[in-house]
């Protein structure tokens, strides 16, 4: 018998992903402990940069990131697995990047100096690989208009299927589809015009 030895499709592979997550999280919720490690494993990757996204800022995405799994956690006995794990845990991320949104703007911000985001910026790390990159991706990204942008992160960014990312969003999956593809044409477009001008 001959094996192929290609990958297998990332569709495919992101199905059992989905479905070994959901499994763990509910032998998790059994109290399994290597369970509750191997579904930490699988899908903290997906939280962190969907987290990173949302939040526009790398250097809370760690914390946002832990503060979503000791949510998942501590409401794991809810979880029944009618979703994906991967959905159910985007879905406690995106209200913990919203709530962290929420402190953020109770607090007062207090600088000792007039332009105090100018110093900010100066002091963030320039020159690393793929920095210049990473910024013109959130630049592009944030041209686009917010459902699409969601439907562009959720399917292309994040890895989900457009019908986890459907049901996740709550609407049709067709829908998701348009936003995807006018968010990728939307993408084409504006690299089109920023490679014609001039240097």
């Amino acid at each position: 018998m001959i094996t192929s030895v290609l990958p297998a499709p990332r569709a495919t592979t992101r199905a059992v992903t989905d479905a070994s997550a959901t499994a763990w999280a509910l032998a998790a919720r059994n109290g399994d402990p290597h369970a509750a490690e191997h579904f930490v494993r699988a899908l903290h990757g997906d939280v962190l940069r969907y987290v990173a996204h949302l939040s526009g800022d790398p250097q809370t995405a760690q914390d946002l990131t832990q503060e979503t799994f000791a949510r998942a956690f501590d409401s794991l006995s809810r979880f029944e697995g009618r979703a994906s794990a991967r959905t159910w845990l985007l879905s406690i991320a995106r209200r913990a990047v919203a709530d962290s949104f929420r402190r953020a703007a109770a607090r007062p911000k207090l600088a000792d100096t007039h332009d105090w985001q100018a110093v900010l910026e100066r002091a963030q790390p320039r020159g690393l690989p793929g920095f210049d990159d990473g910024v013109a991706l959130l630049d592009l990204l944030e041209a686009l208009p917010e459902e699409r942008r969601e439907a562009f992160v959720l399917t292309r960014i994040v890895g989900l299927s457009y019908e986890d990312a459907a049901r996740f969003i709550g609407c049709p999956i067709g829908t998701v589809r348009s936003r995807v593809g006018r968010a990728r044409a939307t993408l084409e477009r504006l690299l089109l015009e920023a490679d014609a001008l001039p240097r």
